[in-house]
């Protein structure tokens, strides 16, 4: 147990371009990991060891690898910053004990940055904010510290004051310890401590004073002490820190340039002192074999294993599957038990992971993150010891909000194709495929165009298959907009016993961001259904959600209230019940006057100020809705929401708005109404499609 002390499991997150995988670099640097600092341009980073992440510049999927600093053993997970690969992101937060959390000294708190809080807060992952790239012009870090608490609402304990700014940053104040600090040679490896440069010394006291109060707020101890004006001792001042940090009382922030080697070795001490070990997280499962009550996990190698697979990997020579260990000792060659399959499976091997490269292991204990061989299971997974049933909460995983056609050039590639999407689907969450029932075309589904091309991509390279590939289609959504009453009698008499079902209630609509699309209520008294046809109701009324009348699009914001009804001694029964809420359900949708809605994104433009005005008004005639602008040293952001049935094929038109100059980032936000007019056109298309095809 005593080792588990000395183990980190973190992960680098941020929104696309803050340095992440430039700071995974440097980490492996100085850790001794690697001898030679790879870039993300050029021959391409360690950490993104596909060909396409080489080729776009990008992380497309997070990579671990394992360091040690200090005596400090450090797992480590980089993370993409590209919304359409969130899941990577999701699923690695789901199994680390803390984050670092990398913002630009420039940009600041950008729309990524905020999903990846929400992320993080949504599995209690205490973080540290490094601020990045203090060599940029226009960097200010009393910006972006102003940002983490105003757009996250983090409570920030700044740890440094940066020595000089933009091309003039030489290096940081160390507030706890009262001293400058410098990074020489050629790779930033030489740290050296100096005095506090004169003209910084009063400004250092104040904030070493402001982060002593802030402490304060959390340790009763040090009000004490400051209260008394005496001098706070170190030790309690990190101790303080790492206590509120994982609390999640405190964020603290550092400072630095990944790229210029100043300031990692800094925030490694900073995550081997404040961030958890696997002892100071509380993790829970739910146990299955006792009506699913909650029970608390103990990092203790010697009880019961419970683990969860988080990510999946096809490889050459089979399925690696990703694991964090949270209880108990996992070994090779023996039989674990997966909960969700209901049944055991034997691990062939495990293996310590560093990007690429593997190396063999016998066993791996409680708060380990390794990688197995030997199982088939999907993402999310839990494996526990034979004789025990548990079940970890899984990986939220998004909606996907767009659609495309695949279908390959060569008919003799249909099995490819279907190997290679099915690989796809059980290694990530967000990527859907189905198959439409009026045109039998293969749909492939995502997290937007560039989450989908990566996959047409991959298919193209990893499996040889040439595809053709539809336009992107918006996945709509069909909605009820007024309560409606149904009574509906299913009767078929052929001859020997019928059929009859009967059912009575009315049809609520919902709030389409509500968590459910659809809810059923059973108000049935008095055994006017017997209670063995009440399933068969709800599965009746939940198959019919996947196809609407309107458009033939999913149906979302539904409540179906059953009331009454009446069956036959003879002739009802589950399938009579199951078909009549089937046409019950499209009668009554159709009567409740249904609207279709659109999946709308949150859409952050970041273009020099004077293609501020262009911009606007393009972004105004696609339907979108300007929420807001900031102006950052000769750039301007706009935040917007959009439609995305306008965004297909906006980074070109961007390009050329701005001649090459401007980027932006986009995320789905909630679903709304399409406008009437738009809602005929929609259907006038669909209906005209399904003919031509038909």
């Amino acid at each position: 147990m005593e080792n588990l002390r000395n183990l980190r499991n973190i992960g680098i997150s941020a929104h696309i371009d803050s340095g992440k995988t430039t700071l995974t670099e440097r980490v492996l640097f100085y850790t001794g990991r690697t001898h030679v600092i790879k870039e993300v341009k050029g021959e391409g980073a360690v950490m993104d060891h596909m060909e396409l992440e080489k080729e776009r510049g990008i992380t497309i999927t997070s990579a671990a690898t394992t360091v040690r600093w200090n005596d400090i053993e450090i797992n480590i997970i980089d993370t993409p910053g590209h919304v359409d690969f969130t899941v990577e992101v999701e699923r690695s937060l789901r199994v680390l004990d803390g984050a670092v959390l990398v913002l630009c000294a420039v940009a600041g708190v950008q729309s990524q940055s905020i999903t990846v809080d929400r992320q993080m807060k949504r599995y209690n992952i205490p973080r540290i904010a490094f601020i990045n790239k203090m060599d940029r012009t226009g960097a200010n870090p009393v910006n972006v510290i102003q940002q983490l608490e105003s757009k996250l609402g983090l409570t920030v304990l700044p740890l440094q004051l940066p020595i000089g700014l933009e091309s003039n940053f030489q290096g940081m104040v160390d507030l706890i310890e009262r001293r400058a600090i410098y990074f020489d040679g050629e790779k930033g490896e030489d740290v050296r401590y100096e005095p506090i440069p004169d003209d910084m010394v009063e400004a250092a006291d104040r904030a070493r004073q402001g982060m002593l109060e802030a402490l304060s707020m959390v340790s009763d101890q040090i009000m004490e002490l400051l209260l008394e004006e005496a001098e706070v001792p170190l030790d309690l001042i990190h101790q303080t820190i790492r206590e509120g940090t994982i609390a999640q009382q405190l964020c603290p922030v550092m400072v630095g340039t990944a790229y210029r080697n100043k300031g990692v070795q800094e925030l490694l001490d900073a995550v081997c002192r404040y961030l958890p070990s696997p002892l100071d997280r509380e993790i829970h499962a739910k146990d299955i074999d006792d009506g699913m009550a909650e029970i608390a996990l103990a990092p203790d190698p010697s009880a019961p294993l419970v683990a969860m697979a988080f990510k999946l990997v096809e490889e050459s020579f089979g399925q690696v599957t990703y694991m964090r260990v949270y209880q108990g000792t996992l070994s090779k060659g023996t039989f674990y038990y997966n909960s969700r399959q209901k049944k055991r499976a034997r691990i062939s091997r495990i293996l310590r992971v560093h990007a690429d490269q593997k190396e063999d292991i016998n066993e791996a204990t409680a708060g380990d993150i390794i990688a197995v061989m030997g199982i088939e299971c999907a993402t999310g997974d839990t494996y526990c010891a034979e004789d025990t049933n548990v079940s970890l909460e899984s990986i939220f995983a998004a909606e996907p909000v767009i659609d495309l056609s695949i279908n390959p050039t060569k008919r003799a590639d249909y099995d490819k194709l279907s190997k290679a999407l099915n690989r796809f689907m059980r290694e990530d969450p967000t990527f859907r495929v189905h198959v439409d029932p009026e045109t039998s075309e293969t749909i492939i589904s995502g997290m937007g165009e560039l989450h989908l091309e990566i996959y047409v991509e991959r298919i193209r390279r990893e499996y040889k298959v040439d595809c053709t590939v539809g336009a992107p289609k918006v996945s709509y959504r069909e909605s009820p907009t007024r309560e409606t009453p149904f009574n509906y009698k299913h009767k078929k008499q052929t001859g020997g016993s019928g059929q009859f079902a009967h059912v009575v209630g009315k049809l609520v609509p919902l709030d389409p961001q509500a968590p459910e699309p659809f809810v059923f209520e059973n108000k049935v008294t008095g055994g006017r259904i017997p209670s063995e046809y009440i399933p068969s109701v709800e599965k009746g009324f939940r198959d019919s959600m996947h196809k609407g009348p309107i458009a033939g699009y999913e149906v979302i914001g539904v409540q179906m209230v059953l009331e009454d009804g009446s069956y036959h001694d003879v002739d009802s029964s589950t399938m009579a019940f199951e078909i009549a809420a089937r046409d019950c359900f499209r009668e009554t949708f159709r009567k409740s006057e249904p609207v279709l809605l659109e999946p709308i994104m949150l859409v952050e433009v970041e273009v020099p100020t004077e293609f501020q005005g262009p911009v606007t008004g393009a972004i105004s005639s696609k339907r979108g809705v300007i929420l807001g602008t900031e102006s950052r040293s000769g750039y301007t952001v706009i935040s917007s929401e959009v439609p995305l049935s306008a965004m297909f094929g906006y980074s070109n038109d961007l390009r050329s708005m701005t001649q090459g100059k401007g980027g932006f980032s986009m995320e789905f936000l909630k679903y709304q109404k399409v406008p009437a007019s738009l809602q005929e056109e929609i259907v006038k298309r669909v209906q005209a499609e399904a003919k031509a095809k038909g």
